[in-house]
């Protein structure tokens, strides 16, 4: 690829960059047009103020002192004129040297002409020169080159009235110069000090208009991290949402669904051996279903902004009836070790909630994982600081299916796909969230157990 077609390549790639070269023509072209704007006009009125002299009857008897057109005088201001004006074109990448530049042209001008009344034309491409800079460059920088151009203006009218005027004519330098500096700084101050106010006006109300669009734009920009910042607040609040409501679920449906599985597969085996057994499991499957339904028609009604629904807090005292609910499957054993004070005194109603679903998760597991096994249960409640509950199983007895009791289609070993799921994160999320401290593992005889400190928020009870 040519170089020329990579760089076109390039600015087509990135619309930044093209925007940029495409405005650096278009101020290119913007200087072009000042340059020979102001060429033109300085040569125009070069050719049209003699003309306009000789129509003009009240300069009658006192014509311009111009030289003619086409004479070496005249074609060295038109020169100085165009050399001034193509100076021009360099303001916006020199301003402080075109302005000193172009202020120096008119005393080369003088140096080489006899004088006359066009030179005052030089000063209009100073003019320009100084808006351009003025605009472009702080005073705080400019003010060099703006003392400097008004003393080249200023040298070059008094050069210019003193050639006009004879005035060295029998007279001495110093008288000249007294007669001619004031007619410079008059010029300076039209050509550089006027032009030089105008300019700085425009240039702070230009400042002023960019610091109020600046302050605008920071402010939808505030605005806009603000809305981003409650958007990204909104999103956490319904992900936390999100995760409560998957744990009340999978609470729910671990501790009562598995127990309708591992019955259900019981009752397989027992229809045909044991008739009254099975009744009377399908009775249990019956009381577990109506429950998680109970317990789901509550999770559900806490989701409905139409009416407002009852629901249950569970609390540390009902892992009691948690753990007589679930003996009818498991041998589950419950052991209160006492203190001086009420059951869970001093624990908050959170935390409360985080052990009840702790201990009905570690019993669903067990008679999940370790079915026959001895589950044991124990609330430790001496501490004055803290409440300890411990659920431990046993290993898991399980036989080798005989050829007159298979395992029934639903019934679910520690080896088979229900083995695994959320109920361990679960745990380690209710924990964190009321600061407690869980801790689950194997034990030394092959079965498992799950330990779960809750701290008191007044743990000044009585001892």
């Amino acid at each position: 690829m040519a170089p020329a077609e990579a760089s076109a390549a390039r600015v087509a790639a990135d619309p930044r960059t093209a925007r940029e070269v495409d405005g650096g023509r278009r101020l290119r072209r913007a200087d072009v047009l000042v340059a020979v704007a102001t060429a033109v006009v300085s040569l125009a009125l070069l050719l049209g103020l003699p003309y306009l002299d000789t129509v003009d009857p009240d300069t009658i008897g006192h014509p311009l002192s111009a030289p003619e057109v086409g004479s070496a005088d005249w074609t060295a201001v038109a020169l100085g004129l165009l050399v001034q004006s193509a100076v021009l074109l360099a303001a916006r990448r020199l301003p402080r040297a075109v302005l000193l530049a172009v202020a120096a042209v008119p005393v080369l001008v003088v140096a080489v002409t006899s004088g006359g009344d066009l030179f005052g034309l030089t000063a209009l491409p100073v003019v320009v020169a100084v808006v351009l800079a003025a605009l472009r460059v702080p005073l705080t920088r400019l003010w060099p080159s703006v003392v400097g151009a008004a003393a080249l203006v200023s040298a070059g009218t008094a050069g210019n009235w003193i050639e006009l005027n004879g005035a060295l004519s029998g007279r001495s330098l110093a008288d000249a110069l007294g007669d001619a500096l004031p007619q410079g700084v008059t010029q300076a101050i039209g050509a550089v000090g006027l032009p030089l106010v105008v300019a700085l006006v425009v240039r702070s109300r230009r400042e002023v208009r960019a610091a109020r669009d600046a302050e605008v734009a920071a402010r939808t920009a505030e605005a806009s991290a603000a809305v981003r910042e409650q958007d990204a607040r909104v999103d956490a609040a319904v992900s936390r949402e999100r995760a409560a409501m998957a744990r009340e679920l999978h609470d729910i449906a671990a501790h009562h669904l598995s127990g309708i599985a591992l019955m259900s597969a019981v009752i397989d085996r027992q229809i045909d051996t044991d008739p009254t057994a099975a009744h009377e499991g399908v009775r249990q499957v019956r009381e577990q279903s109506t429950a998680v339904l109970e317990d789901l028609r509550r999770l559900v009604g806490l989701l409905r902004d139409d009416a407002p629904a009852e629901r249950a807090v569970e609390t540390v005292a009902g892992i009691v009836d948690l753990v007589e609910r679930a003996r009818y499957r498991s041998d589950v054993r419950l052991e209160v070790l006492r203190g001086a004070h009420e059951v869970a005194e001093g624990v908050g109603p959170l935390a409360q909630l985080a052990a009840y679903r702790t201990a009905q998760e570690a019993l669903a597991n067990a008679a999940l994982h370790a079915p026959g096994a001895v589950v044991t249960v124990t609330l430790d409640d001496r501490a004055v600081d803290h409440l300890e509950l411990t659920v431990e199983n046993a290993a898991p007895a399980v036989s080798a299916p005989s050829a007159d009791a298979p395992a029934g289609p639903g019934e679910p070993t520690p080896e088979g796909p229900g083995a695994g799921g959320n109920g361990l994160r679960g745990m380690r999320e209710r924990a964190d969230l009321v600061g407690a401290r869980l801790q689950t593992g194997t034990t030394p005889n092959g079965g498992w157990v799950v330990t779960l400190r809750l701290g008191r928020e007044t743990p000044e009870v009585t001892r």
